[in-house]
């Protein structure tokens, strides 16, 4: 079996004992709350950015990864003898993806680089799979092979549930956000192309809930052999637990338990609390 050693950025939002449980490297980005930088998913759960997110009078930054601690990463990585596989969320919405090919021409090291292009649980279940390939022994090519692959199917949804960060981070005007809070809009966002994007808007839990379930069905279904992920922003996944139990026809006998993550602070800066996202490969021809 090939010895494959796979990175992640914290962008996926998994958190650092979950990837030291998974035998994966997590390199944090950084998450700036006036001057105090703190590291996403090792220095700061995402319950504390969701506390401090609430009672912040400014939003806090985010920042990409610098080729150093890529560099640093790889070196080691390299000197036990690994291939190194490293995944990164959308070049499209962050720099990490080009830091870690300055890194990897720094250094000299072969190592294999697969842009995302996408992010949270997007991000996540793209690292589900290559983690599965790498238990199954397949070598860092071969894994990134397969995931360019899969990218074609890999499909990402979430609801909003505040309009009050779009809003403070600048994504949406003071009159929209007004007249959408009034309405109780929900906005229906998706990846697409490597970039955020509304899909649509929703009035209320219950209509967002319908709208995030046709889409699924639009896209085929779910493909339950492949990994998939459910996600919330916040320190409750109350809104989460709601939609669940809305679309349990979706879910019923397909699978033991759901797996769910919580949502970290680069997407999660924007949102807000409340979001809800479920990201899967779709069961489309």
């Amino acid at each position: 079996m090939k010895n494959v050693q796979i990175i992640l950025d914290s962008a996926c939002d998994m958190q650092k004992p979950e990837a030291d449980a998974l035998g994966v490297t997590l390199l944090p980005l950084r998450t700036n709350f006036g001057g105090e930088v703190f590291l996403d998913g090792v220095t700061m759960t995402h319950d504390e950015f969701f506390e401090k997110l609430t009672q912040a009078k400014t939003l806090p930054t985010t920042s990409q990864i610098p080729p150093f601690d890529f560099e640093e990463a790889f070196r080691r990585l390299h000197a036990a003898g690994s291939e190194i596989l490293v995944i990164t969320l959308s070049s499209k919405l962050s720099g990490t993806y080009q830091s870690a090919v300055i890194a990897a021409q720094e250094t000299g090291i072969d190592v294999t680089i697969v842009d995302s292009e996408n992010v949270t649980a997007g991000e996540r279940v793209l690292a589900d799979l290559a983690i599965r390939l790498r238990d199954k022994g397949f070598g860092a090519k071969e894994i990134a092979a397969k995931l360019e692959e899969a990218k074609k199917h890999l499909c990402i949804i979430g609801r909003v549930d505040t309009l009050e960060y779009l809003y403070r981070g600048g994504r949406l005007s003071k009159t929209s956000a007004i007249a959408g809070t009034l309405l109780n809009i929900k906005p229906v966002l998706t990846v697409r192309d490597g970039q955020l994007a509304v899909l649509g808007k929703a009035r209320g839990a219950k209509q967002s809930n319908n709208f995030l379930n046709e889409a699924i069905t639009k896209r085929g279904g779910i493909d339950f052999s492949q990994p998939l992920m459910l996600g919330y922003s916040g320190t409750s996944d109350s809104a989460l637990q709601e939609y669940i139990a809305a679309s349990r026809e979706i879910w019923e006998g397909k699978l033991e338990s759901l797996p769910i993550t919580s949502i970290g602070s680069t997407i999660g800066t924007h949102v807000g609390p409340g979001a809800i996202v479920v990201a899967f490969f779709a069961n489309e021809q």
